[in-house]
């Protein structure tokens, strides 16, 4: 059975497993594609910062940094532009692949009130 062409390649984490997940030490690959303002605000440990605006300087390094099939955990604000970033990831050959529903801001909300909110 193959996939339909719109299937989304890429699953939903809640930002409760998220945390599960980062307190058990799972090894997974972290990206956050937020800009560098927002990291400045709000960030949360072991995630890189590849920004979507600077796509250019990065995108062509991705296999070199990151490996294709080992599970990847894509963050932003809300979940829109990591979203975006899963999609992309996905058409290069990255094939565990996970949002965070909510983003950064709901693991602010539900997960750790420390995390400032903007």
């Amino acid at each position: 059975m193959t996939a339909s062409p719109d299937a989304i390649p890429y699953a939903p984490i809640s930002v409760e497993l998220l945390a599960q997940r980062l307190a058990a030490g799972d090894d997974l690959q972290l990206i956050d594609v937020r800009e560098p303002d927002e990291v400045a605000i709000a960030q949360l440990a072991g995630f890189v910062n590849l920004p979507l605006s600077q796509f250019g300087h990065w995108s062509e390094g991705i296999h070199s940094q990151f490996e294709a099939d080992k599970e990847t955990v894509v963050l932003c604000h809300h979940g829109m532009r990591s979203a975006q970033m899963c999609t992309w990831l996905a058409q290069q050959g990255f094939s565990q692949l996970k949002n965070v529903t909510g983003g950064i801001d709901a693991y602010a909300l539900v997960v750790d009130r420390s995390v400032p909110r903007y």
